[in-house]
């Protein structure tokens, strides 16, 4: 009986580890992809910031031209 009792013992150790395991992975995952998703959300408010100061400074120019 007792080694019975030390494979599962031993076996629901590895479970619980492997769950922690696949959680922790999982996390980093969604981490990783929080991340991408706040540096594309940078990139875009960059690009849109570029846009209306280059539409800033055209319509500035054509108002000193005249």
């Amino acid at each position: 009986m007792g080694f019975v009792e030390n494979a599962k013992d031993a076996a629901d150790a590895t479970g619980k580890k492997v769950g922690e395991w696949v959680d922790d992975t999982k996390e980093r995952v969604s981490d990783k992809a929080d991340e991408a998703r706040a540096d594309a959300d940078v990139k875009r408010a960059e690009s849109e910031r570029d846009q209306v100061r280059a539409k800033n400074e055209y319509k500035e120019k054509l108002r000193d031209d005249n």
